[in-house]
């Protein structure tokens, strides 16, 4: 037997509990993770609060919990060639991630593919990387962020965020990153500018760049959206990634999926040269995951929860 946290019903963090479950083996084309951490994200408990939200990931009840992982191939199925027991990889499998265990198709799906994890780089740092790492590409690669351009990202302390603001700054933008004046610090330590979000958000901005503004990405909620309109952007270069909300017509919303191929490993070797910092907040047994969540959920943590098996 091996533990996975699983959930019959969907609600809160209530519903999540470590249950001993049939230990699992790889098919062919799949490989067996044996999971060292797991990082949380939105959407995880979003699927686990939301039965609409659940079947738009072709997720069904009784579920697993949590997409992002770091860990060690233990099992290989016939067919995988690419991948050895004892491979350090990383990547992302929806609703499978937070358990001892997690069976993993060793070829490219829609959204995730399997990556060998370099040596220097922790688990933790790892299993923090899939989703935000592919939705952050996805959202400058959606614009065409670059060299000369002045770029507003809501949310930039989020995991998504912290990883924006930094692709966005390797790229050669200026960015503005919205947060509380108790983030001011840490989005200073990225490489942006803060600005305090909330009313007059597009007032603000203009005093810190009043030679405008050429991009915007939201990644929490249309606040950013209306202000990037109000100080003119065009919406060609506008983006968001929240599920929630109604925007103008012409305003992309931008998923992993759109990411571009490579952008991952592009991430993961500039975290491994140090060009790239993922904060990690905090990190919790598999025992205490709806603390985890708890947290996690509140969106003020600076930087990614991560699970440990």
């Amino acid at each position: 037997m091996s533990r996975a946290v699983m959930y019959e019903e969907f609600g809160g963090p209530e519903v999540l509990n470590v249950t001993e479950v049939t230990e699992p083996h790889p098919g062919p084309g799949e490989v067996r993770i044996r999971v060292t951490a797991a990082g949380l994200n939105p959407m995880d408990w979003i699927i686990a609060a939301q039965a609409e939200a659940a079947e738009m990931w072709g997720v069904s009840l009784p579920a697993g919990f949590g997409s992002d992982f770091a860990g060690v191939v233990d099992e290989v199925g016939e067919g995988s060639e690419r991948f050895s027991p004892g491979d350090r990889v990383f990547g992302g499998a929806i609703a499978k991630a937070v358990a001892d265990y997690a069976i993993v198709s060793t070829e490219p799906s829609a959204l995730y593919e399997l990556h060998h994890l370099p040596d220097d780089v922790s688990d933790e740092i790892g299993a923090a990387l899939a989703t935000p790492g592919l939705t952050a590409a996805a959202a400058l690669d959606t614009i065409g962020v670059g060299p000369g351009d002045t770029m507003l990202i809501g949310g930039a302390a989020g995991g998504v965020g912290v990883l924006t603001v930094q692709l966005a700054t390797l790229a050669g933008a200026r960015v503005i990153g919205t947060g509380s004046e108790g983030t001011f610090d840490f989005l200073r330590s990225l490489g942006a500018e803060p600005v305090t979000y909330g009313p007059g958000l597009a007032d603000r901005v203009r005093a810190l760049a009043p030679e405008g503004v050429t991009a915007a990405a939201d990644l929490f909620g249309t606040e950013t959206v209306e202000a990037a309109l109000e100080l003119g952007v065009a919406k060609q270069r506008i983006t968001w990634i929240a599920a929630g909300g109604a925007v103008p017509d012409g305003i992309r919303w931008s998923t992993g999926s759109e990411a571009a191929p490579g952008a991952l490993e592009k991430i993961v070797h500039a975290v491994s040269a140090g060009d790239i910092a993922v904060p990690i907040a905090a990190t919790f047994p598999l025992e205490q995951i709806r603390d985890a969540v708890q947290l996690q959920a509140g969106r003020h943590a600076h930087g990614k929860i991560v699970v440990v098996p």
